[in-house]
Parts: C-alpha cells; structure tokens; sequence
C-alpha cells in the first residue's frame, strides 16, 4: 500500500519526466522550424524558430501561431504565393514528423510512455473531451505508466520475499 508520500513521489517524478519530454520536444521542433526557415530563405529565420519553440509549449494553438510569424514574413518579403505556401508545406510536414515520430518517441525514451500509447490516447481523448482531452493525454499517461512501473516494483519485490 502507498502512502501519501509515494503517492507524491510518484506522481511528482512523472510530470516531471512528462516537462522534460515537452522540453525536448520543443527544442526539436525549434531545430527543425530553424533548418526549414533557413532553407526556405525565410527573414529572422532564428527568432520565427525559438517562437515555435516556446509556443510549441501550448497544445493545438502554440504551434499555429508559431506559424503566423514566418508565413507573414515571407509574404511581405517576396510578394508572392509560392513562399508563404512553401512554408505552410514545412509546417504540416514539422506537425506530422513531431506528432507521429518525435512526440511519441521522447516521451517513450523519457517518460516510459510506450509509443503506441503516444498516439492514440490523445485521439481517443480528443474525442471523449474535445481539446481539453488532447492537453491531459501527455502527461496523465505520464502518470499513469509512472505508478505502472511501481506496482511491478512492488509485485517483483514481493514475489523475491516469498
């Protein structure tokens, strides 16, 4: 049986695996938005990169305004309609590399979230909850694997004593 100090021990080193997973993942997308803007030609290329970034934080929202700052600016730079739509291509293909591959892969390395789990628990929620489903899914799987791991601890330290 837990107490209330490994009920807080659990759940605290959770959502702390969960933040550094977020952390990690913001800062792959921030590099990835900074190769893309560069190879796009895309004017103040670093700082459209670390706003993505910081924004990235903030679910479904973050990462569309993320987008506004460098299709704005490679509509005002070039005047056209092939820039702006080169960069709305780097953002879809940054969503899908981030929310299929990266996302699911870190907080599997991180939070010991299998990758499965990943992905379809946010959809699943979204749909239950919509949107707010979506911003608890990361870290109450989190959570949830985190107190996972600690009843096979316990189970596996029960079954050497017997």
């Amino acid at each position: 049986m837990m107490d209330f100090e490994d009920h807080l021990r659990t759940t605290g080193g959770a959502l702390k695996n969960w933040a550094i997973a977020q952390f990690q993942d913001s800062l792959a997308v921030g590099l990835l938005w900074l190769t893309g803007l560069y190879i796009l030609h895309v004017p103040f290329a670093p700082m459209w990169a670390i706003i993505a970034a910081v924004l990235q934080i903030v679910p479904h929202f973050g990462p569309i305004l993320g987008l506004l700052g460098p299709v704005l600016a490679a509509t005002i730079r070039w005047m056209d309609w092939k820039h702006p739509l080169g960069v709305l291509a780097l953002y879809a293909i940054i969503a899908a590399l981030d929310g299929l591959l990266l996302q699911p892969y870190i907080m599997r390395r991180t939070a010991k979230v299998p990758m499965w789990a990943s992905v379809f628990t946010p959809i699943v929620l979204g749909v239950l909850w919509p949107f707010w489903g979506v911003l608890v899914a990361p870290p109450l799987l989190a959570v949830l694997y985190a107190y996972r791991a600690h009843h096979k601890k316990i189970q596996q330290h029960d079954s050497r004593q017997q």
